[in-house]
């Protein structure tokens, strides 16, 4: 068991489901991403996903993709990333699950990236560019490892969910809405089927993202997944605030109920 699953353990046994907030790396420097790993914890956070800024991203909207944007800016490099996330094991066990295209582990070295993530301790991979298709790319560098390798799925997998989950481990990134990150006021109607049909080839943990914003929004998923990812409004939040911990710690406190 990795800390992922110890945590999926606890808060079935509790009878909860998990907050995973996401904030970007580096932004606006790597020193307030380990002081906000701390508060996001303290805040009520079970898992906490970091995002390795690019330049070109795929998945992410404009709330995130600005953050990129200013932690490259402010030099941002993943080897000082994994230097930070050291850090945070030294004074934290919170899950760490790592947003991360292929195209930065290629530019990095895939050896040298997967090294860095365990040496470090993180516990997840998250990478939406790299596809079912070419997991083999990076899964042997994965074996024997407690390192996961998380799968996202979307709406539009169809016939494609159960390749895509049936030897997931940790949990399964189920993708909310088509397009890319940001808040949202409306969700798609097929998103009750959507989770069942995912939970139908696997017993791990579904947790949905993409556009979830409010506390309103966290205690809906709730009831269908197993857990709910939220990004771009905490990104905003932090940025708003001007890094203001005490604002950022309330509004994830509101987001797990505890407001």
């Amino acid at each position: 068991m990795n800390r992922i699953d110890k945590k999926f353990k606890y808060l079935k046994e509790n009878g909860r489901q998990a907050l995973i907030p996401y904030i970007c790396a580096g932004d606006d420097t790597l020193q307030k991403t380990e002081e906000l790993v701390y508060l996001l914890e303290e805040a009520g956070a079970d898992i906490i996903e970091l995002g390795i800024p690019y330049s070109d991203p795929l998945a992410d909207g404009p709330v995130i993709q600005a953050a990129a944007l200013r932690a490259l800016n402010g030099g941002f490099k993943i080897a000082h990333f994994f230097d930070t996330v050291t850090k945070i094991r030294k004074n934290s066990q919170v899950p760490l699950a790592c947003m991360v295209y292929y195209s930065s582990i290629i530019g990095y070295g895939k050896e040298k990236f997967v090294e860095g993530c365990l040496k470090s301790e993180i516990d997840g991979l998250i990478i939406p560019d790299l596809p079912y298709e070419e997991y083999d790319e990076l899964m042997p560098l994965l074996e024997n490892t407690n390192l996961y390798l998380i799968p996202l799925v979307a709406l539009t997998s169809g016939d494609r969910i159960k390749m895509l989950v049936e030897n997931s481990r940790g949990l399964v990134y189920c993708v909310s809405s088509l397009g890319v990150t940001g808040e949202r006021n409306n969700f798609d109607a097929r998103i009750d089927s959507f989770i069942k049909e995912v939970k139908r080839y696997t017993d791990t943990p579904a947790c949905i993202g993409f556009g979830i914003s409010t506390k309103e929004d966290v205690e809906e998923f709730n009831k269908i997944a197993d857990g709910a990812i939220v990004g771009s409004a905490i990104v905003r939040k932090i940025y708003e605030s001007k890094g203001n911990l005490d604002d950022v710690g309330k509004f994830v406190k509101e987001l797990k109920g505890e407001y």
